[in-house]
């Protein structure tokens, strides 16, 4: 049981800071978009209502 509400404190915590959570995501998809860029595989993007293809190439790493 004190194990489990380690664990339940720990995700509060986390929760707590939402600049944390928005930095973590943030950087999460620039390491995901640099996966695919070197791995030369394109990603699909949602761009006024319908699905786009983005070569690697022009996969945006900012």
């Amino acid at each position: 049981m004190a194990a489990r509400k380690a664990h339940k404190d720990k995700i509060t915590e986390a929760f707590s800071n939402p600049e944390k959570i928005t930095k973590a995501l943030v950087q999460g998809v620039r390491d995901a978009l640099l996966k695919h860029k070197r791995a030369g595989n394109s990603i699909v993007v949602w761009r006024n209502g319908k699905s786009v293809l983005i070569k690697p190439e022009e996969i945006p790493i900012d």
